[in-house]
């Protein structure tokens, strides 16, 4: 599977078109952005169709099973399809230069590598060689509870997640929520709306806000809120791999 976007720009000159400064002081304000369209319909719907093709995925989860909320997700097995490799290629750059910055801001040790292959080849040896991008199918009724993709020590920062489905027709509901727990506060919550192909780019656990005394963490959860009708996909893009 290919993909060309508007006109005849690659999916790599895409990304490079977005409005990386916006989004760079979206994530530092909220820890949350939106991209902006990233996948055109057809490629969307291309996607949603592998979702009733096994031998692409390397397990299925039913959410109910472990508590996790309504709905059910697989992931790909290596090698991913295309756009979903090309996404994680292109996006994981841009967003290190952020990553990095964020942990010299919560006084973390770690700094991340400029390419994803670099990356990878550090949680292959940490043991995490199983991948991460996923396909989500919420139906009428589906939600999924806040929480945290972590699979092992190697943890990138921030991920990706795309909207697959046209929201008012093919769902209502099903909103993308996030919410930061602050230290000693009350926690704060985030509707994300999005169209169909737009991306939403979210800190997986943690992220630096500055407060009147300085720097501190605030913790980071994620989730969607129930389907009120029809049927959902989204494919989420996790930069790390799993153990």
């Amino acid at each position: 599977m290919t993909v060309k976007e508007t006109g005849t720009r690659t999916l790599e000159q895409h990304v490079d078109a977005l409005d990386w400064t916006q989004i760079n002081t979206d994530l530092d304000a909220f820890g949350v952005a939106r991209t902006g369209p990233l996948l055109d319909a057809p490629t969307c719907q291309s996607l949603t169709k592998t979702y009733e093709n096994d031998a692409i995925f390397r397990s299925h989860v039913v959410m109910r099973r472990h508590g996790f909320g309504e709905g059910e997700y697989k992931y790909f097995s290596y090698p991913l399809p295309s756009p979903i490799e090309q996404l994680r290629q292109t996006v994981y750059p841009k967003l290190v230069p952020i990553a990095n910055k964020w942990m010299v801001a919560m006084d973390k040790p770690h700094r991340y590598p400029n390419t994803l292959g670099a990356f990878l080849t550090a949680c292959h040896q940490a043991g995490q060689r199983r991948p991460t991008p996923l396909l989500l199918k919420y139906q009428t009724g589906d939600y999924n509870c806040l929480h945290q993709d972590i699979y092992g020590e190697q943890v990138f920062p921030i991920q990706l997640a795309i909207l697959l489905s046209e929201p008012g027709t093919e769902f209502e509901g099903g909103d993308f929520v996030l919410t930061e727990q602050r230290p000693r506060m009350q926690s704060r919550a985030e509707v994300v709306p999005l169209t169909r192909g737009e991306g939403v780019l979210f800190a997986v656990s943690e992220r630096p806000k500055q407060g009147t005394r300085g720097i501190y963490r605030v913790k980071m959860r994620h989730g969607v809120s129930r389907v009120r009708h029809g049927r959902r996909y989204t494919t989420g893009i996790i930069f790390h791999d799993a153990a």
